[in-house]
């Protein structure tokens, strides 16, 4: 199979002006063994519509990705999914998803493709439950705002708990003198869905941060 990349259109003062806020959801492409996860996830895909944000995603139609988006699509809302062509058959639940379900697709020939073009779209990271891939984009999310690369907020939606560990993780790096204690500040946190926005809306990004830019001076 080819590597196909949708074309964005070009950037103009006109349609930046109109861009709808857009948050990028990490999350599992399993349900998960708590219904709390699946709630959670349609949750926020209503969240989404009350504040009127398009969301962009990894792509799938299975687990909890494909709940947010397909409860997004359902009441209105705009989704964008990109997936690697390598995972089209482990996250999706048919090889091309109805737009009228899921919203638009874009196929990536890699997860570096995938996690750059996400974080193009996005002016906020959500992290709902999750496994390997979900933590990977999560940290390396962190780690560019730490370097100073970006500044959006970053939150970890803590459903019963399940980021305790994650950020008890935090605090021991900082009492370990691995992270700064001004960085922890990058992680914000919500307990419910609910909780999203005023946390999006108070954060702050965490001074000491490094001051980095990708391109080459």
């Amino acid at each position: 199979m080819s590597s196909s990349t949708q074309t964005s259109t070009a950037a103009t003062p006109s349609n930046l002006e109109k861009k709808k806020f857009t948050v990028c959801v990490y999350c599992g492409s399993r349900p998960g063994s708590s219904p709390a996860y699946m709630e959670a996830a349609r949750t926020l895909g209503k969240v989404f519509i009350e504040n009127g944000w398009g969301l962009v995603y990894g792509g799938g139609t299975v687990g909890l990705m494909g709940e947010v988006a397909k409860t997004i699509v359902g009441l209105g809302g705009s989704s964008h999914g990109i997936i690697p062509e390598a995972l089209v058959g482990h996250e999706r639940s048919g090889q091309i998803p109805p737009e009228s379900i899921y919203g638009r697709t874009t196929t990536v020939k890699d997860m570096h493709e995938r996690k750059r073009l996400m974080a193009e779209e996005a002016d906020a990271f959500i992290a709902l439950p999750g496994g390997f891939g979900t933590m990977e984009e999560l940290f390396e999310t962190v780690t560019w705002n730490q370097l100073g690369i970006h500044s959006r907020p970053i939150i970890v939606l803590n459903i019963d708990g399940f980021y305790d560990l994650l950020l008890g993780w935090v605090d021991k790096a900082v009492e370990g003198g691995f992270i700064s204690p001004s960085l922890k500040a990058i992680i914000g946190e919500a307990k419910t869905p609910e909780q999203v926005p005023e946390v999006i809306k108070s954060y702050i990004p965490a001074e000491g941060r490094l001051n980095l830019k990708w391109e080459s001076t």
